[in-house]
Parts: C-alpha cells; sequence; structure tokens
C-alpha cells in the first residue's frame, strides 16, 4: 500500500520539476534558438539532452516532495494511525520506501557515471553549435542587412510577401577595398535555389557604379565604371547560414564530460605534470644558490644552508668597482630567481585548481546518490509530522528544505574551486549537516511529536509570557 501510495506522486512530482527546469534552460537560452531556422529535431534533441543533464537535481527533489505527499497523505487520512496501532512501527512503514530510494540512489550513480557525461558532451557540443548558427536570413525595410559575408543589402519596401523588393541597395565588399562597387535597382525579385544554398536577386532598371585602381602604375589615377542594365541577377552564397555541427571530440576532455575512471586518470596526470614542474624548477633556481669565488677553485665550492659569517667578511679583498659588479649580478640573480618562481608559482596554482575540478566532479557522482536518501530521510518524516497530502503545505516545506541543501552544496562547491576546502568535504558538506536533521525528524515522527503544531508554541508562549507577569 505504502509502496503504491509514493509511486504516483513521485513519477507526477518528477516530470513537473523536470518540465520547470527544462522551462528555465529555454529561458536562458531563448535568444540563440530564435530566428535561427533550425529543424525541429534539433530543438527536440537539445531539450532531451538537457532533461538529462538536469536529473540530478530533479530526482531529489521529486523523492523529497513525493515522500512528504506520501506520508502526509497517510498521516491526514488517518492510515499511519492505523498501521501504528497495528503493531508496525514508522521504520517498517518507511522500510520498503527505503529499498526503493535505495536502488533508485543506485540508479542515479550508475547514471551519473556512466550516462550524464555522454549527455553532457552532446549538449555542450550541440548547444555550442546552436549559439554559433547565424540567425536566419532576413531582409528588413529600411535597414542594410550585413548577414552576408562581404554584402550589405537595403531595400525600401517588400511587396507580396517579401518576394517583390523596391529601391533596392547592394554593396559589393567581397574585394576587401569598401564600398567601391554599388548597385541600385528600382525594383527585383527574390528567391532560393532548389538546395537553399544560394540566394537570388532578380534586379530590374538598376545601375551599377564601381571603382578600381588604373591599370597603369605610373598613373595614380583610379577608374571608375558605370554601368547600367534593364535585367540582372545577383548570386548570394548562403552556405554560412547552414547549421553544421563541430566534431564532439573537441570537448570531450571537459571535467563535466568525464565518468569516474577517466576523472582519475586525468587528475593523476595533471598531479604528474604539477610535480614535474616543481623538479624543473628547483634544477633551474638550485644552481643560483651555489657561492663561488673568481678564483680558479669555485668549481668545487660547496653549497652553504646559512650564512654565518659577518657582513664585512662577504667583500673581503675586493676592490670598490669589483664590489659593484658582484652586487649587480647578485640583483639580476635574484631578480631571475623571483620571476622563475613567481611564473612557476602562477602554473602550480592552475594545475591546482584543474585538479580540484576533478576532484569535485568526482565526488558529485557519488553525493547524488546519498542526497536522494537523506531527502527521503529528512521528507518521510516530515509528512507523518505535519499530516497533510496534496500541493499545498507539502511543496512548501519540500522547496525549502531542498533550498537549504542546494544553498549548502553550492557554497561548498565554490569554496572548493576556491581552493579554502577540501574536495571531499566540500562536496559532503550538505549531506553531513542534513543527515542528522533527518535523523531527529524520524525520531520524532516515531514518538509522534507535535513538532509543527502551531497550537503548541502558542500554549508554550503564553506560558512563558505568564511566568514573567508573576515574576514582576
Amino acid at each position: 500500500m505504502i509502496f503504491k501510495a509514493f509511486i504516483r506522486p513521485f513519477i507526477v512530482t518528477f516530470f513537473i520539476v523536470m518540465f520547470l527546469l527544462l522551462m528555465l534552460f529555454l529561458f536562458k537560452y531563448i535568444d540563440d534558438l530564435i530566428g535561427k531556422g533550425f529543424e525541429w529535431y534539433v530543438i527536440l534533441q537539445l531539450l532531451m539532452y538537457a532533461a538529462a543533464t538536469n536529473v540530478a537535481m530533479s530526482l531529489p527533489l521529486a523523492i523529497l516532495l513525493s515522500s512528504i505527499m506520501t506520508f502526509g497523505n497517510l498521516g491526514e487520512n488517518y492510515e499511519l494511525v492505523a498501521i501504528k496501532s497495528a503493531g508496525v512501527s514508522l521504520q517498517k512503514a518507511m522500510a520498503p520506501l527505503f529499498i526503493l530510494i535505495s536502488f533508485l540512489g543506485i540508479a542515479a550513480f550508475l547514471f551519473s557515471d556512466y550516462m550524464l557525461p555522454v549527455a553532457n558532451l552532446k549538449m555542450g557540443a550541440l548547444l555550442y553549435d546552436v549559439r554559433e548558427q547565424k540567425a536566419a536570413f532576413l531582409i528588413k525595410e529600411g535597414v542594410f542587412n550585413n548577414s552576408i559575408p562581404g554584402y550589405s543589402i537595403r531595400v525600401e519596401k517588400k511587396e507580396n510577401d517579401g518576394q517583390l523588393l523596391k529601391d533596392i541597395v547592394i554593396y559589393d565588399q567581397s574585394n576587401g577595398m569598401g564600398n567601391t562597387n554599388v548597385l541600385m535597382a528600382q525594383e527585383g525579385e527574390m528567391y532560393k535555389t532548389d538546395d537553399g544554398n544560394y540566394l537570388i536577386l532578380k534586379l530590374r532598371n538598376g545601375v551599377r557604379y564601381e571603382e578600381k585602381q588604373g591599370k597603369k602604375t605610373y598613373n595614380p589615377r583610379q577608374e571608375f565604371t558605370r554601368l547600367r542594365f534593364k535585367e540582372t541577377e545577383q548570386k548570394f552564397d548562403l552556405s554560412s547560414f547552414k547549421f553544421k555541427r563541430e566534431d564532439e571530440n573537441l570537448f570531450k576532455n571537459n571535467y563535466m564530460m568525464l565518468n569516474i575512471r577517466q576523472l582519475r586518470l586525468s587528475e593523476d596526470s595533471v598531479a604528474r605534470l604539477n610535480d614535474s614542474l616543481e623538479r624543473t624548477v628547483l634544477k633551474g633556481v638550485k644552481p643560483y644558490f651555489k657561492m663561488y669565488y673568481q678564483t680558479s677553485n669555485y668549481k668545487k665550492a660547496k653549497m652553504f644552508t646559512g650564512l654565518n659569517f659577518k657582513k664585512a667578511d662577504v667583500f673581503a679583498g675586493v676592490n670598490s668597482s669589483q664590489k659593484n659588479m658582484i652586487i649587480s649580478n647578485a640583483k639580476d640573480n635574484s631578480r631571475v630567481i623571483q620571476q622563475a618562481i613567481a611564473s612557476a608559482e602562477t602554473q602550480s596554482q592552475d594545475f591546482m585548481k584543474v585538479m580540484r575540478r576533478y576532484s569535485l566532479e568526482k565526488q558529485k557522482k557519488y553525493t547524488l546518490a546519498f542526497s536522494c536518501l537523506v531527502l527521503f530521510f529528512i521528507g518521510a518524516p516530515l509528512g507523518a509530522i505535519i499530516r497533510k497530502g496534496g500541493l499545498g503545505l507539502p511543496v512548501v516545506v519540500s522547496v525549502a528544505f531542498f533550498l537549504i541543501y542546494h544553498v549548502i552544496s553550492t557554497i561548498g562547491e565554490k569554496s572548493v574551486k576556491e581552493g579554502t576546502m577540501s574536495p571531499i568535504i566540500g562536496t559532503w558538506m550538505a549531506i553531513i549537516i542534513l543527515t542528522p536533521v533527518g535523523l531527529f525528524l524520524t525520531y520524532k515522527a516515531t514518538i509522534d511529536s507535535a513538532l509543527f503544531d502551531v497550537d503548541l508554541y502558542k500554549n508554550l508562549y503564553k506560558k512563558i509570557f505568564k511566568q514573567k507577569k508573576r515574576i514582576q
């Protein structure tokens, strides 16, 4: 009975949350999708990949909301009271759903490790192509259109659904010499070829003006050509408006598009690069710490770990000119060492940042499974305590707890990226904080505590207020 009571609200809430997240995705990228002439299946593919990437957020929220609704309905209809009166505790009543959520958590982990990287790769590559796609060619009245590379087109008026054009001006800039080639026509007709690769403008009653350099090198004057025509055709290449797909292999090394095994290999490779950088810097800087004198035995000089001699002994037996040269060389060597160490430190920080991102993404695949269990142990006892079903109070409570979980997770991830927190602590911080809350709520629901009873708090406030009056 409890299993059946949970399945329906879980499926409904999961698809509702997924729909809302997809709407947010569309609102975010609506400017990149409108007016570019995409086929319907391109938009459908993008939404499908976006839906797969939103599972990590919609699944925990759906589990939290549906568990509150399930036990809230049971409590509101006194079915939970009947279950307890039959000798079945709340923990036993939660056991079937605990097994189900455990399987969902395992499935979520496998999804995040095997399918989510592929979905991120597909969506990232497709979204890049969509954003790079030019807008569909469209000539507006009284406005210069520069969509076609090398041409600027202006039409004063359009008739017959845009097929017949009036007062046309075309600047041909394809030769790279600026506006030296201008074509004007009283009217024209616009259509595309059958394959859609070219746009044809059939122009009538016009003139073409063209300026170019003189043929003779000693004559600096330019040539000016004016050509009148009754009818001519202008052909424009529309290949730049065709939707083209980039190679997905260009995006596959992103941390969001790797599984756990690939993340470990990438993290180890970056760690080896960081270690080799330290050895290279140490090898290059070490000779500068070796003190030597301008004598025949300077190569046999030993490296000093500390300078215990007096300042005056350093320049013993050295005249003033040699002293200035030694000081200048020492300053130059010190400057070289500082630059080398500063450059290596910057590069090492970049390596550490990449390693933290790999480790963060690796831990997030594990936390997705455990977040389902933690939010279930928060939602189920909350529903038993508040005893309200439907989409009213349970939605408010579940959204509040999910926002707490999401805010803590976001703070932890940001701290990991900035290097102020360990990747393990940052990604597991929300689960560590909310697990005691779930255990506390489960205990309160087991003993039938009126945790959210408003009358209880009113009576407690009145009791405290009366005691204060007696004291006064």
